[in-house]
């Protein structure tokens, strides 16, 4: 009987231990319905449009839908990429103070057409999957692994930090910067469509 209650008790310090370093069912339900809907919105942005209008540009300097499209898969990869590098630290609680923004500051920043972000290079498109509809496989392909890895992980994402040019973030924010990532640039394709030139 004592070693019964023994076990019992320990599975409820290990229980509360998870609950207290994991996000909560809330931030993961966010996360996910984000991730969703931007893959969803962008999808159907893109969808039916034909060689023309996926490779205009409206200048030399523009990217043109294609290219967008290249730089989204790629910065999936990348963005989830730092957050799993991240997660190789210890985690941090004490640094929680110098995290520079909030959830909804993360995505307001991304997402706002206003800011300009010179890309890396590293993230600019190249041709890096041989054509259109190998970018958009790579792009859903992983982001169906970035989805499972959220709904399934453990880890401590709030104590885990990653360094972007405007400041510190935590790793669950690094996983809404990814998403809002991709609402921007799928803003960014719609202004292309709406743009004057853009083929019929």
């Amino acid at each position: 009987m004592k070693r019964f209650m023994l076990n019992s008790l320990c599975l409820m310090v290990l229980s509360l231990s998870m609950a207290q370093t994991t996000i909560n069912s809330e931030e993961r339900k966010k996360a996910l319905d984000h991730l969703k809907e931007t893959q969803s919105e962008l999808l159907s942005t893109v969808k039916g449009l034909n060689d023309a209008q996926l490779n205009y540009k409206a200048d030399e300097t523009s990217w043109s839908i294609a290219e967008c499209m290249e730089h989204i898969a790629i910065s999936e990869k990348n963005i989830i990429g730092m957050v799993h590098v991240s997660l190789k630290e210890d985690a941090d609680p004490s640094k929680r103070s110098e995290v520079a923004m909030d959830d909804q500051q993360i995505l307001s920043l991304i997402t706002s057409r206003e800011q300009k972000v010179q890309t890396r290079k590293e993230f600019e498109p190249t041709n890096s999957f041989g054509g259109y509809d190998e970018t958009v496989k790579a792009f859903k392909e992983r982001r169906k692994s970035n989805m499972k890895f959220l709904k399934t992980s453990e880890e401590d994402l709030r104590n885990h930090y990653m360094q972007f040019p405007f400041g510190l973030i935590d790793s669950y924010q690094g996983i809404l910067f990814m998403s809002g990532h991709t609402q921007r640039h799928t803003d960014q394709i719609k202004e292309i469509i709406e743009s004057d030139g853009f083929p019929g």
